[in-house]
């Protein structure tokens, strides 16, 4: 099997016969062809994830209602949600 191999050092091997610029350059583009079929595609996958799990956190705070998004519990007339008056906007008490 090895008895077909042309080379009688690896320095010859290296160099493949003074087409060393041409073979080594093909393998380093396989290489990071490879590479970018391989890895490109996880991490897509994970940044896709991220964006749907975004927009899910996003939606279900857009459909909740109003008195649950507000921290303060009052409403744009100054009524509490439990329907104790807080005064006017901008009214200190």
């Amino acid at each position: 099997m090895f008895d077909s191999i042309q080379f009688a050092s690896v320095g010859e091997f290296l160099q493949m016969g003074k087409y060393a610029f041409h073979v080594w350059t093909v393998y380093g583009v396989f290489a990071v062809f490879i590479f970018a079929n391989l890895f490109l595609p996880r991490l897509q996958r994970r940044q896709f994830i991220r964006e749907q799990k975004q927009r899910a956190l996003r939606d279900a705070q857009m459909t909740k209602p109003v008195h649950e998004i507000s921290t303060v519990g009052v409403n744009a007339s100054g009524v509490n949600v439990n329907g104790v008056s807080q005064g006017a906007p901008g009214e200190s008490l």
